[in-house]
């Protein structure tokens, strides 16, 4: 009987190079092999991902639903939080059964073109949670950085529209030559890993080293603008604002009365102490204690939520970057130096699974960090006696 392995096998399309060689059997044929653990092992390895399964999908409705009911979470931004649940479900979905039916068989039993899927959507749904993350990162320095202008442009239509553009970055790093298919003697299919240097390299750069990069330096940024604003709070920022330079800039169009509002009451926020006249003199503004403590209390309230999710997204990104980087770190080296640089099979694979375990952690991460998601995480839990979240 011949034993030549099915060239899909997980372990050979992730764990070393593969090539088509004369005789290799399509995924789409059987092949007769030993299970590769014990009864035991295969029980407590099936138990325990399909657990981890059960914990990504069910946490990750709760921060959907969280996100779209819950109105302290109902902002625009958060909406990247649910394209990121979204995909952290695909993956527990279409990509975790698989691979450990894969692992606990010891050989690709599907077809040749579930294979090609597979692998392209595994590729795709790991890039997209780390573009997400990168989105993200960079949503929150333009609101830390330019917190009236980006404020008035941070709309869904637009939050959507970026997420539309993060899922096609990811498509656009993923899909290229991950796989061929390639027609053999007889009309045979065989799914086959591009395995060429080039673009190992390419991918692990793209989906991860260079979003990594992205996120880090964009987060050090977040941090010395939060530590500067640390030092001058908001509301004791006493710059005087010359009122006539701003009366030609005032939009002559009704449609923008909304934005005009939102600059005045910011202005007026910032400035409340000084005016500055034509003339440039200064007239002090004094302001009733009462009105003084419950607008100042209202500021530090928002800088204090702020401060707190900029800070779960800081984890959370970071708890990414540990789960991901061995395993990619590993991969990649594969290109650098595949003959001297090689590691045992049994660590990748628990690089690979560790990897995995990442889709099940944003909901943990953000039940222990965010008061907001605990609170509406209660809710879901304890509906009402009409059967509605809230």
């Amino acid at each position: 009987m011949d034993n030549t392995p099915c060239l899909s096998e997980l372990g050979e399309l992730l764990f070393r190079n593969t090539s088509v060689i004369s005789g290799s059997q399509p995924c789409n044929q059987s092949t007769t092999k030993s299970p590769p653990y014990s009864p035991q092992a295969t029980a407590a390895f099936a138990i325990s991902i399909t657990f981890m399964m059960m914990v990504t999908i069910v946490g990750n409705i709760f921060v959907i639903i969280a996100v779209l009911t819950s109105r302290s979470l109902k902002g625009a931004q958060n909406l990247f939080l649910v394209s990121l649940a979204a995909a952290d479900i695909l993956v527990a979905t279409l990509i975790i059964p698989f691979s450990l039916a894969n692992e606990l068989q010891g050989h690709w039993a599907f077809s040749s073109f579930w294979c090609e899927i597979y692998l392209a959507l595994d590729v795709l749904f790991c890039t997209s949670s780390i573009v997400h993350l990168c989105a993200i990162a960079l949503d929150r320095y333009l609101s830390i950085s330019k917190p009236v202008s980006y404020g008035t442009k941070r709309t869904p239509k637009r939050i959507k529209a970026a997420i539309v553009i993060v899922w096609l970055i990811s498509a656009v790093i993923s899909f290229p030559p991950l796989l061929t298919l390639d027609k053999r003697e007889g009309g045979e299919e065989a799914c086959e890993l591009n395995d060429e240097r080039w673009y190992i390299l390419y991918s692990t750069i793209g989906s991860f080293f260079a979003p990594c990069v992205i996120m880090i330096l964009v987060y050090i940024r977040i941090y010395q603008i939060a530590k500067k604003h640390t030092r001058c709070p908001p509301g004791q920022n006493h710059e005087p604002i010359n009122v006539t330079d701003q009366k030609s800039s005032t939009p002559s169009a009704p449609q923008h009365g909304s934005q005009i509002l939102s600059t005045v009451l910011d202005l007026a926020c910032r400035y409340k102490h000084t005016i500055a006249t034509q003339a440039g003199s200064k007239l002090a503004v004094e302001e009733s204690p009462k009105i003084q403590g419950t607008s100042m209390a209202r500021r530090k309230a928002m800088v204090n939520r702020e401060k707190r999710f900029t800070f779960v997204l800081a984890v959370v990104m970071g708890v990414f970057v540990i789960c991901w980087f061995p395993f990619f770190f590993t991969y990649s080296l594969q290109a650098v130096c595949p003959e001297t640089c090689s590691i045992p099979n049994p660590l990748f694979k628990f690089f690979f699974w560790i990897g995995y375990c990442n889709s099940c952690l944003n909901p943990v991460i953000y039940t222990i960090f965010n008061k907001d998601f605990r609170r509406a995480f209660k809710r879901i839990l304890c509906r009402d006696t009409k059967g509605t979240f809230f």
